[in-house]
Order: C-alpha cells, then sequence, then structure tokens
C-alpha cells in the first residue's frame, strides 16, 4: 500500500503513522515531507528500521533546495516514477 507524508515530520504523529505501516508498504514523501529524507535525521532513521521502502519526490526536494541533502536510504522518484507506485 503508498503511503504518504506531506507535512513537515517536526509537524505530524510519526508513532500514528509507523502503527498505520506494514511490511511491503511504500512511503512516498512529497511536500514538506521530504524533510523527513534529511542524512542524519532522526525521522531518517526512524523510518528507515520499518519494514519498508522510502522515497522522497525529486521536484520537492529541487524547490526546497534539499536535494544534496538527502540520505542515501531514501530512493529520490520523480513524478513518472511514484505514479509507478501507484
Amino acid at each position: 500500500m503508498l503511503h504518504t507524508l506531506s507535512h513537515s515530520p517536526w509537524q505530524c504523529d510519526i508513532d500514528a503513522l509507523l502503527s498505520m505501516l506494514r511490511e511491503g508498504d511504500d512511503l512516498l514523501l512529497i511536500q514538506d515531507g521530504v524533510i523527513a529524507a534529511l542524512d542524519g535525521s532522526r525521522f531518517v532513521e526512524i523510518l528507515s528500521n520499518a519494514p519498508i521502502s522510502l522515497s522522497a519526490l525529486k521536484d520537492d526536494l529541487d524547490a526546497r533546495g534539499l536535494a544534496g541533502q538527502i540520505s542515501a536510504k531514501i530512493d529520490v522518484v520523480g513524478y513518472t516514477d511514484s505514479s509507478i507506485l501507484l
């Protein structure tokens, strides 16, 4: 199942999000949710320990100037790639 995080991880309930995720699910970070993909952030560590795939939308990373600061644990995808997740 595809889940999206569109809000800053500082403004959402990560524990509630984790409780909804199941093994094999996909989490796509979009809009301000891409902040969770920052290398070294506690959110990357928390989310990468879940049995899910993690992706961040490239256009949203670029719009926030974060493209060069993303953890290697996160797959960066474009709009075309994200539609495949659907």
